[in-house]
């Protein structure tokens, strides 16, 4: 092995021909971009979606329906999933937002909206963030009491039409 023997190890060089370099380099004139269209000239760059000049699908298909961003997404919990709880032992007497996060009902940002389906035995004192009229008549009727907390919009509000 000597000095004339010696290459780079296999993969760690790219044959990289120097485009733009003359005619004289087999890679001058139009620098392998062909002649005239978008795609020659510099500063082009594809746009997304775009099919050659053909209307884009993002655009053919029609577009139908509404997506309120103001809406509040509540993480609702039915009766008969508390008492699923009450009789494996996971919640006792009084239920708040920190006791649904320990029994794995609902996660630590979500808001909480109990719902009235199936049935409730135990006598529960709950609060959550939102109660449905017949989730509180079935709580009540149980014996137990439903304490609903109060958002900052609502008691913003409440505030402003106070002082009007």
């Amino acid at each position: 092995m000597d000095l004339s023997n010696l290459k780079p190890a296999e993969g760690s060089t790219k044959n990289n021909k120097r485009i733009g370099r003359g005619q004289g380099s087999g890679r001058g004139g139009t620098s392998t971009r062909g002649h005239k269209g978008a795609k020659s000239r510099s500063g082009y760059s594809r746009k997304l979606g775009f099919e050659g000049g053909q209307m884009p699908l993002q655009r053919r298909v029609p577009k139908f329906g509404f997506k309120n961003f103001n809406r509040v997404e509540y993480k609702g919990i039915n009766l008969h999933t508390l008492q699923k709880l009450v009789d494996a032992g996971k919640i006792k007497g009084t239920v708040d937002v920190e006791g649904f996060i320990a029994a794995g009902v609902a996660s630590k940002n979500e808001l909480i909206k109990i719902l009235g389906e199936g049935e409730l035995k135990a006598k529960l004192n709950i609060t959550a963030h939102k109660f449905s009229k017949s989730a509180v008549k079935a709580i009540e009727k149980a014996g137990g009491v439903a304490v609903s907390l109060k958002s900052d919009m609502a008691v913003v509000s409440l505030e402003a039409s106070e002082e009007e």
